[in-house]
């Protein structure tokens, strides 16, 4: 299906994202933090990142700028415990085009890839 990049600095998280996109078909990259979220994406240019906001360093809104900026065709997903609609709404601002909540459900997340995948934002 696609290569997907997974951006969290947690490894739960991490784990269960791989695991739910692995059985949606799709292909994994991981990175633990914003740094090597940009350096994973420069170099592997996948289809679609899955983005955590809370992090370590960088923020994930300064990640996705920061994405769109190598890329401005980049597909994002932000993936955030912080269900406010402010956070919501300045995710796709900053060019989010979809968001899944943690903790995850595999049937969200794969119908939210699925979509912005296909350019029909959730």
């Amino acid at each position: 299906m696609a290569k997907i990049l997974i951006v969290d600095d947690s490894g739960l998280s991490r784990r269960i994202l791989r695991a739910i996109l692995e059985e949606g078909g799709h292909e994994v990259a991981e990175a633990e933090d914003g740094l090597l979220a940009l350096e994973r994406f420069a170099i592997d240019r996948p289809e679609l990142t899955l983005l955590d906001l809370t992090m370590e360093g960088i923020h994930g809104f300064e990640v996705l700028e920061k994405l769109r900026e190598i890329d401005p065709g980049a597909k994002v997903i932000v993936a955030s415990a912080d269900i406010q609609k402010s956070t919501r709404e300045m995710a796709a601002a900053k060019g989010g085009q979809g968001f899944v909540q943690k903790p995850f459900k595999a049937d969200k997340v794969l119908e939210t890839v699925d979509s912005v995948l296909k350019g029909d934002p959730k």
